[in-house]
């Protein structure tokens, strides 16, 4: 049962690892305007902008004077996210 947990917590951790990369190119590609007609622009924003959008309206603060900070919101749940899984996987090694 425990190696079945492991390999859950690995794969969730390894799907948060590259959504936090995700995030990150995303919110890069947001800063050099670029063409919305481009198939890997389009891809980022579908797997961003709903989380964005969520974080927004959960927390209508972290748009300042123009900047949104939804990227970084998102980033440090995901950070906190991982740590809670290595957290538990150290839990269910003992």
């Amino acid at each position: 049962m425990s190696f079945l947990l492991k390999a859950i917590i690995l794969v969730a951790s390894t799907i948060i690892n590259i959504y936090f990369f995700i995030v990150i190119i995303a919110a890069l590609i947001t800063w050099v305007s670029p063409d919305p007609y481009n198939p890997i622009v389009q891809i980022l924003r579908r797997l961003t902008e709903p989380v964005f959008r969520l974080v927004r309206r959960v927390l209508p603060f972290v748009v300042i004077q123009g900047v949104d900070l939804s990227p970084v919101v998102v980033l440090i749940v995901l950070q906190v996210a991982q740590q809670l899984l290595w957290e538990l996987r150290v839990m269910v090694a003992q």
